[in-house]
């Protein structure tokens, strides 16, 4: 249809600047389609044999940033400076249609899109060229996502078991015990890393997929978070990082007990890896007006500013160096994030390199009251 509908296009053009004769309506058929293709999310553009605009839809103007009513009759350059389509245009103009990705930037904004461009027959010549682009900027970031997904997962999961095959060859082909009494227990440290590795993973896909299911109960917010920071304290005094819990007053919210103690553990984790010995880590419970509010502060090494708009990617690490050493694979504040999100709530940070930082979680709160 695209196809008829441009040729008859160029025919009644060419006749047109033939006969230098008024614009006459077009008929009921043709005047459908063209509010059709103006309508279209995808930019669509017909080119003459002599390289002119004769039609270009609204959205074409904004994907290659021009007026399109202004571009009728205009040369193709002149519209649409671009080198790699104007060679494509002749390609086209020689009977060879082509498919390809490109990438236009209109002020600061760069899209990718498909761009197709093929002939248009125009009796026994090629009477034009239509230029059809789509925007692919999304399935691209998607693309490159699954791509950075499966080659951290890989990276991730390749080093455990490099170092529990490693490990385990040793066993084997020791005569002694002592190899097995250093190695085995390192296996077991491994495969633990393993299965939480997997099983951080398994949350980050439910909590992209919305499949997050949350059993929510009315909960008190120092009870769940007191055993957590009790079982960090063996973490927190072998590396001299003092570890405390302010509950300023009870607060209960609606929740998921399990869910809330991973928030609790990733967070105090985290703080926990990042801060050197004679530093201190802080777990607040607090509430300010409709929100619960929770604060884990410490006084590491901070995150510098650069970083802070992705340090809830999936994947992300600030320092890689510094990440193998404390064995972190960059999916514990995503998580945490999801789990956040899933209950309502909002996570923001704040941090000074060298200086610390503080992770604050609000959830809608349910009730509060004096300290007894």
């Amino acid at each position: 249809m695209l196809e008829r509908w441009s040729q008859r296009l160029f025919r009644r053009r060419d006749a047109q600047d033939a006969a230098a004769e008024p614009d006459r309506p077009e008929p009921r058929a043709d005047a459908d389609f063209v509010r059709l293709v103006r309508a279209l999310p995808l930019g669509v553009v017909f080119v003459d044999s002599s390289l002119r605009v004769r039609f270009a839809n609204p959205a074409s103007g904004t994907i290659f940033d021009f007026d399109p009513a202004r571009a009728v009759g205009a040369h193709v350059i002149a519209s649409i400076p671009n080198v790699e389509l104007e060679r494509r245009i002749d390609d086209a103009l020689r009977g060879e249609a082509s498919v390809a990705s490109m990438t236009f930037s209109s002020g600061q904004t760069t899209r990718i899109y498909r761009v197709s461009v093929y002939p248009i027959a125009g009796g026994e010549q090629i009477g034009g060229v239509a230029v059809v682009a789509e925007d692919q900027t999304d399935v691209a970031r998607l693309e490159r996502a699954r791509k950075e997904f499966l080659s951290n997962v890989s990276h991730e999961l390749r080093t455990p078991l490099s170092s529990i095959k490693l490990m385990l060859e040793t066993v084997i082909e020791s005569p002694d015990e002592e190899a097995a009494d250093l190695f085995l227990p390192q296996v077991l440290a491994q495969v633990d890393r393993l299965a939480a590795l997997v099983q951080q993973l398994l949350d980050q896909a439910r909590t992209e997929s919305g499949q997050m299911k949350l059993h929510l109960r009315e909960i008190d917010l120092e009870e769940v978070a007191h055993p957590i920071v009790s079982s960090f304290e063996p973490q927190a005094s072998n590396k001299g990082v003092r570890l405390s819990l302010k509950a300023m007053r009870p607060v209960r919210v609606e929740a998921d007990p399990d869910r809330l103690a991973q928030v609790f553990v990733n967070l105090i984790d985290n703080a926990i890896r990042h801060t050197a010995s004679g530093g201190s880590v802080t777990l607040e419970l607090d509430a300010n007006g409709n929100d619960a509010i929770m604060r884990v502060r410490d006084t590491g090494v901070g995150i510098p500013y650069r970083d802070m708009p992705h340090i809830f990617e999936r994947f992300y690490v600030v320092d890689r160096s510094r990440t193998r050493e404390s064995g972190g694979a960059g999916l514990g504040l995503a998580i945490v994030k999801g789990i956040v999100d899933a209950h309502g709530g909002a996570i923001s940070t704040e941090s000074m390199l060298g200086r610390g930082t503080t992770f604050t979680v609000r959830l809608p709160i349910m009730r509060t009251g004096p300290r007894s």
